[in-house]
C-alpha cells in the first residue's frame, strides 16, 4: 500500500478538500440529522461529570434524595449518550458510504476515459495502490476523523467553560501543567511508534534475506557462498537488536514520564484543588467533577494533534484524486448501432504522418509516413524491432494522435470520426494476448457483449477453437485464469481470433500474432487468421515473412521511415534490398 503523503493545512487545501462535499450534497439531510446526533452526545458527555460532582455534593450534604434523582438523570444521560452514539456512528457511516459509492464510480469512470498515453507514464500497479490508499483514508476521514474533531471542540471549549464556572483559579492553574503534558506524551508516543515501524522494516529486510537465500539455495551452494550469507543475515539481525533495544529504552522512558509527568500533573490539580477545599473555595463535588474534567480536556487537547494529522493526510489524498480528475479525458460515445456518417468501409490514407511517443517528445518514431490503402487489402508491415511498425497500430485506433501529419479513413480525416466510432469497427489481435480472469465464454464475447450463444459458437468454430474448448469438461465455461494462464500460447491466439470474428471489424491488424507459436499452433492459428481476414482490409505486422507472401502490399520500414514497398515478387528482384535480405536470412536460417 502506498503511504498517504501528509499535505500542509492551508486555505487552498481546505477549499480543494471541500471539492469532495458535493458527493456528501445528495445526502445532506441525513448528514445533518449526524450532526445533531454528534452534538446530543458530545454534550452528554460534558454533562456526565457534572451530574458526579453533583451526586458526591449531594452525599456530602447529607441529602439521599436529591442524590437519588442526580442518580436517575445521570442514568437517563448515560442512555440518550449511549443511543446517541449509535446513531451518530450508524448515520455517518451511511453517508460516507453512499458517498464513496459515487466516488469510486466517479474515479473509475474517469480513470478508464483517460487516454493511453497517461497509462504509459503511470504504473498502473501504483496508481491502483495510490486510489486505494486515497479512497481508504477518504473513508475513515468522512466517518470518524471530521466526527471527532467536532466532538474534541465541543468538549475543550465546554469543558473549559465548566471548569472555569467551577473555579477560575483552579482552571488556570491546570491549563498551565495539564494540556502540555498530555501534547508531550503524545508525541512522545508517535517517535516511539516510529521507532517501532523502523525496527518492522528492518525485520522484514531480515526476512527477505531468508527468503531469498532459501528460494535460490541451489545457486547459494553451487557459488559456495553459505558464509557469505550467514554473515549477512548476522548483520541484518545485530541491526535489528540494537534498534530494538533503543525501542526499548525510549519505551522505558515513556512509561516513566507517563507515571511521573502524567499522573503527576493529576496529582498537581488534586493538590492545588484539595487547598481550595480546605479554605471553603470548592465544595467536594465540585473537585470531583473538576479533575474528570481536566482529564477530559487534557487527554482532548492532546488528541487533536492525530486529528490534525488525519486531517493533512486527507487533504493530501483529496489533491491526489483531484489531480487525476484534472486529467483529460478522451471524448467517448456509447454506440449502439454504427451511423451512416461514422462508418468505415476499409480505405485509409495516411499523409506525411510523423510521430513521437509524449515522453521521448524529440525523438521521432514515425517520419514522414505516407500509404496508400484500398478496403478490402491485405497490407503487410515487415522490419526490424523498433521500426515503428507497431506504432502505426496504435495510431491507426486513435490510442496516440500523430504529431504531424494525419490519418484519413475513406478520404476524410480522422478527426470527422469519433474515436468510439473508429475502435468500434478496428480489430486488434496482437502478439502477447491479454485474456481476462474469466470463463472462455465471457472472453470471447468480450469483442460483443451482448454476442448469442449461437454467435460465439460460430466465432470458435471459424476460429479453430472449437478443437480445444470441446475437450474441456466445462466447455465455454472454463476459467482460463489470471491473463490466460491456464491455456496455451495458441489456445490465447484462438480466443483473441474468436473474439475479433464476433467484432466483425471493417480493418484487421494483426501484430505479429504468430510470431510466438510453435508450428502445429501456427498452422491451426494462421488457418483463422485467413478466414477472418477475407472481406475486410487487413494490416498484418509479420516477423515471419512466409507468411505475408500473397500480401497485396508489402511495406518495409526502417528507423521510421518506408524503406521499400511492392509485392513479395516486387521486392525480391530488389538487389540489396531490405526485404530481400530479410527473406533470405530466414530462408538459409
Amino acid at each position: 500500500m502506498v503511504e498517504v503523503e501528509k499535505k500542509k493545512i492551508t486555505k487552498a487545501g481546505l477549499k480543494n478538500a471541500f471539492k469532495l462535499y458535493k458527493y456528501i450534497k445528495p445526502f445532506r439531510k441525513e448528514y445533518l440529522i449526524g450532526v445533531v446526533f454528534l452534538l446530543g452526545s458530545s454534550l452528554g458527555n460534558l454533562a456526565f461529570p457534572k451530574l458526579l460532582g453533583e451526586m458526591v455534593n449531594s452525599a456530602t450534604s447529607l441529602t439521599p434524595g436529591k442524590m437519588n434523582d442526580v442518580a436517575l438523570l445521570l442514568g437517563l444521560v448515560l442512555l440518550l449518550n449511549a443511543v446517541f452514539s449509535y446513531f451518530r456512528v450508524v448515520t455517518f457511516n451511511n453517508v460516507t458510504e453512499k458517498a464513496l459509492a459515487y466516488l469510486r464510480r466517479d474515479t473509475y469512470n474517469h480513470l478508464i476515459r483517460l487516454p493511453l498515453k497517461f497509462f504509459e507514464q503511470h504504473r498502473v500497479g501504483e496508481l491502483n495502490s495510490r486510489i486505494s490508499a486515497d479512497i481508504t483514508l477518504l473513508q475513515e476521514t468522512m466517518t470518524t476523523t471530521l466526527a471527532e474533531l467536532i466532538r474534541q471542540i465541543i468538549i475543550i471549549i465546554g469543558g473549559i467553560t465548566l471548569l472555569a464556572i467551577t473555579s477560575i483559579k483552579l482552571t488556570l492553574f491546570m491549563l498551565v501543567i495539564l494540556p502540555p503534558t498530555m501534547i508531550f506524551a503524545r508525541t512522545f508516543g508517535r517517535y516511539i511508534r516510529k521507532i517501532s515501524k523502523e525496527v518492522q522494516h528492518e525485520v522484514g529486510k531480515s526476512n527477505t534475506v531468508v527468503e531469498e537465500t532459501l528460494q535460490g539455495i541451489q545457486s547459494v551452494k553451487a557459488y559456495t557462498n553459505e558464509f557469505f550469507e550467514m554473515n549477512r543475515y548476522r548483520k541484518q539481525t545485530e541491526t535489528i537488536a540494537q534498534m530494538g533495544m533503543r525501542s526499548g529504552k525510549y519505551r522505558g522512558a515513556f512509561a516513566s514520564f507517563i507515571i511521573l509527568g502524567l499522573f503527576g500533573a493529576l496529582a498537581a490539580v488534586i493538590w492545588k484543588g484539595s487547598s481550595m477545599l480546605s479554605t471553603g473555595e470548592l465544595v467536594p463535588g465540585d473537585l470531583f467533577s473538576f479533575v474528570i474534567y481536566s482529564a477530559f480536556v487534557g487527554g482532548t487537547i492532546g488528541g487533536l494533534a492525530s486529528v490534525f494529522t488525519s486531517i493533512q493526510k486527507f487533504i493530501g489524498a483529496t489533491e491526489e484524486l483531484f489531480a487525476l480528475f484534472n486529467e483529460e479525458e478522451e471524448q467517448l460515445v456509447e454506440i449502439a448501432q454504427i451511423a451512416s456518417d461514422q462508418e468505415l468501409h476499409g480505405q485509409i490514407t495516411f499523409k506525411d504522418l510523423s510521430f513521437a511517443y509524449p515522453m521521448r517528445s524529440d525523438e521521432l518514431v514515425l517520419r514522414n509516413i505516407n500509404i496508400e490503402i484500398s478496403s478490402n487489402q491485405l497490407i503487410a508491415l515487415v522490419g526490424s524491432s523498433g521500426a515503428g511498425k507497431s506504432t502505426i497500430a496504435s495510431l491507426l485506433l486513435s490510442l496516440h494522435l500523430p504529431t504531424k501529419g494525419g490519418i484519413c479513413f475513406d478520404g476524410r480525416d480522422s478527426s470527422e470520426f469519433s474515436i468510439s466510432a473508429i475502435r468500434h469497427q478496428i480489430a486488434l489481435v496482437p502478439q502477447d494476448i491479454f485474456l481476462f480472469g474469466g470463463s472462455i465464454r465471457e472472453n470471447i464475447a468480450y469483442g460483443k457483449i451482448d454476442a448469442t450463444d449461437e454467435e460465439i459458437n460460430d466465432a470458435a468454430l471459424k476460429a479453430n477453437a472449437m478443437e480445444f474448448i470441446e475437450r474441456f469438461p466445462e466447455r465455454f465455461e472454463t476459467i482460463v485464469g489470471e491473463r490466460g494462464t491456464q491455456l496455451s500460447g495458441g489456445q490465447r491466439q484462438r480466443i483473441a481470433i474468436a473474439r475479433a470474428v464476433l467484432k466483425n471489424p471493417k480493418i484487421l491488424i494483426l501484430d505479429e500474432a504468430t510470431s510466438s507459436l510453435d508450428s502445429e499452433s501456427e498452422r491451426l492459428v494462421q488457418d483463422a487468421l485467413e478466414k477472418l481476414m477475407t472481406g475486410r482490409t487487413s494490416i498484418v505486422i509479420a516477423h515471419r515473412l512466409s507468411t505475408i507472401r500473397n500480401a497485396d502490399q508489402i511495406l518495409v520500414m526502417d528507423k521510421g521511415q518506408i524503406a521499400e514497398k511492392g509485392t513479395h515478387k516486387t521486392l525480391m528482384k530488389k538487389t540489396d534490398g531490405i526485404y530481400k535480405n530479410l527473406s533470405e536470412l530466414q530462408y538459409n536460417g
